[in-house]
């Protein structure tokens, strides 16, 4: 009898591309996947540790799952992910009815996890390293169920380097490896073969790309200069026949070059959008944190990008709160958020992890009220910069990527636009997710456009996965 499983997902894209190949395993193995937990035989949970309440999330959820799993014979809960990777036995200690507990290092072993448990037992395995096979190592060497055919996350490197006070990621996710690069270009033409148009370049660091495979190249002998591989691996990723948009995600200014830049505006495919993570604009938090830059250099470089590559939207990524930080020092950052201009801004409200060298600082906290007061004048900066870069695109024709229908409006078609702003539109006809086709600005708020449709450019041309229940 075929079984049924469900996977829930929790934090960032590296975390749902994980979920795509935990889905493509379990089905792999003759399971069928169904929309909800009462159709289920098994629940998934990949989870996230890098918010406080990531913790509470996973539990509460556990808590309501134990119904779940009483209520019929052999049912089992799988946690996966970064708080599994870093909590480890913990979570069976909190919630013993729990099946499966594996980490970010051992994903491919998650069949053979379930089906353990089934005939053995409960079972919590967490690798401290990442296994040095292509196939275990990078997620998007596994099996896949994609949610959507028309784009495609594709792992370029896993781990991280870095040393960020305030980040877990290294502690779950490892050193930095990363894939090799003929096997993300082959990876790319196969799923253009498919019918995907748009891909996500996806690591932790991914302007570092390619350092650890030089460095490796010249242990053995090859004299050539140990530096990251990012903008080459961008340049052929982008020249794949079929790719019209390339993305990736996430960078790090300390480590942004010049030929990045070069290759975002060299190569058509490549889209006009750089997330470029501030954390804070004060010099001091800055070195606090640990991160590499200071903030006349981070802005110097963002200039140098807008320089380089016509019509270049920005985003970030900003913590108020850290451990220490003064009115001063946010005031710093009050005014490099306004100087930078973003086109939109993720705002956070710092929360200590444990194993972070942050959560140690106990007698630097912020006060709370002082830490809302500030968020919200950010909010008000950011806000009013994604407004004014909104509005200037009023009247401009835009190339769209059709996402489905909006999720206000059914009326309405949603799409993205190349510098990854979302656009509702009326379409003269139903659209499949897939399609590309343009649309003049007509209307703008601080996170998304409105738009009138003008032409259809390319129809979707992805295969639509069809659902068959074996039984």
């Amino acid at each position: 009898m075929t079984r049924n499983y469900v996977v829930r997902t929790f934090g960032c894209q590296m975390n749902e591309h994980d979920s795509e190949r935990i889905s493509g395993l379990l089905s792999a193995d003759g399971m069928h996947v169904v929309d909800n937990d009462d159709d289920a035989d098994v629940v998934v949970l990949n989870t996230c540790c890098i918010r406080e309440n990531a913790d509470n999330k996973l539990y509460g959820t556990l808590g309501h799952l134990k119904t779940w799993k009483n209520a019929k014979e052999g049912r089992q809960i799988i946690v996966a992910g970064c708080l599994a990777q870093k909590d480890r036995d913990l979570v069976q200690t909190k919630a013993p009815y729990v099946d499966v507990v594996l980490g970010t290092h051992n994903v491919h072993r998650v069949s053979e996890l379930t089906e353990y448990a089934r005939t053995r037992g409960p079972i919590t395995e967490i690798f401290d390293e990442a296994v040095i096979d292509d196939h275990a190592m990078f997620p998007s060497a596994l099996p896949a169920r994609r949610e959507t055919s028309y784009n495609a996350w594709v792992t370029i490197q896993i781990g991280c380097d870095n040393s960020c006070a305030f980040c877990i990621v290294p502690a779950v996710r490892g050193r930095e490896i990363s894939r090799p690069f003929a096997d993300i270009v082959a990876e790319v033409e196969a799923l253009a073969e498919k019918g995907v148009t748009e891909v996500t370049l996806l690591g932790q660091n991914v302007n570092s790309y390619g350092r650890d495979l030089s460095l490796a190249a010249r242990r053995l002998g090859d004299d050539r200069r140990v530096q990251p591989q990012f903008a080459e691996l961008l340049t052929a990723v982008g020249a794949v026949p079929g790719i019209r948009r390339v993305r990736f995600t996430s960078p790090h200014p300390k480590d942004m070059r010049a030929e990045t830049f070069a290759a975002m505006a060299a190569v058509p495919a490549i889209c006009e959008h750089l997330h470029y993570p501030m954390q804070s604009g004060s010099d001091a938090v800055l070195s606090a944190m640990h991160r590499g830059y200071t903030a006349e250099r981070y802005l110097h470089r963002l200039v140098a990008a807008r320089e380089a590559i016509p019509d270049l939207a920005v985003s970030t990524d900003i913590i108020v709160g850290f451990p220490g930080e003064t009115e001063a020092n946010f005031v710093k950052t009050l005014e490099v958020a306004a100087a930078a201009e973003y086109d939109y801004a993720y705002t956070f409200i710092f929360s200590p992890r444990d194993g972070t060298e942050a959560a140690l600082m106990h007698d630097r906290f912020v006060d709370p009220a002082v830490i809302k007061d500030r968020f919200e004048r950010l909010h008000i900066v950011v806000e009013h910069s994604a407004l004014l870069k909104h509005q200037a695109r009023i009247g401009r024709i835009e190339e769209v990527l059709v996402e489905g229908l909006s999720r206000k409006d059914a009326a309405q078609s949603s799409a993205r636009t190349r510098q990854n702003k979302l656009v509702h539109f009326v379409a003269p006809q139903p659209l499949r997710p897939g399609t590309y086709a343009t649309v003049e600005i007509t209307g703008a708020a601080p996170h998304h456009l409105l738009g009138r449709f003008v032409e259809l450019i390319e129809p979707a041309r992805h295969i639509t996965r069809i659902p068959v229940l074996a039984g």
